[in-house]
């Protein structure tokens, strides 16, 4: 065995002990940094965290129906909430929200009762939409199946 070879063991064993010691800290780093998200809203992966109707729409809806409600068409057609005549009764949003329909997913089971309303109050109160009567928690819990 030449010198070439016991530098290159050592460099071997040296490259062996280093993916030890950092394969030994991963488990350390990553629960920590799950307990503390960067964005609370995302911290439950089953539920939205968000609770008011303008961060549950930014959170959810802007991304289809864009951030002013005037909906795209693209990969899909996504419908106008502003200035949409059918908010008028707060059943057909509560409805959509919590069960979906066509390219809009049920998020019935990611939002709490209260979060449903809050959306549903917040999309007909902006946007050119003036419907005056809200929508409540025992309303969006009626609505579910």
């Amino acid at each position: 065995m030449g010198p070439r070879f016991c530098i290159a063991r050592s460099c071997a064993r040296r490259a062996t002990l280093a993916a030890s010691l950092a394969a030994a800290a991963i488990p350390a780093v990553i629960p920590a940094a799950w307990a503390q998200p960067s964005d609370f809203r995302f911290a439950n992966p089953a539920r939205f965290m968000a609770q008011t109707g303008a961060a549950l729409y930014a959170d959810i809806c802007q991304g289809c129906h864009m951030p002013e409600g005037n909906g795209a068409v693209g990969a899909g057609a996504y419908p106008a909430l502003a200035r949409n005549p059918r908010l008028a009764s707060a059943g057909y949003p509560l409805l959509l929200v919590i069960n979906g329909r066509n390219a809009m997913p049920p998020f019935g089971d990611l939002l709490t009762d209260e979060q449903v309303a809050a959306v549903v109050n917040y999309v007909r109160s902006h946007f050119g939409n003036a419907f005056a009567d809200e929508a409540t928690a025992a309303d969006a819990k009626a609505a579910r199946p």
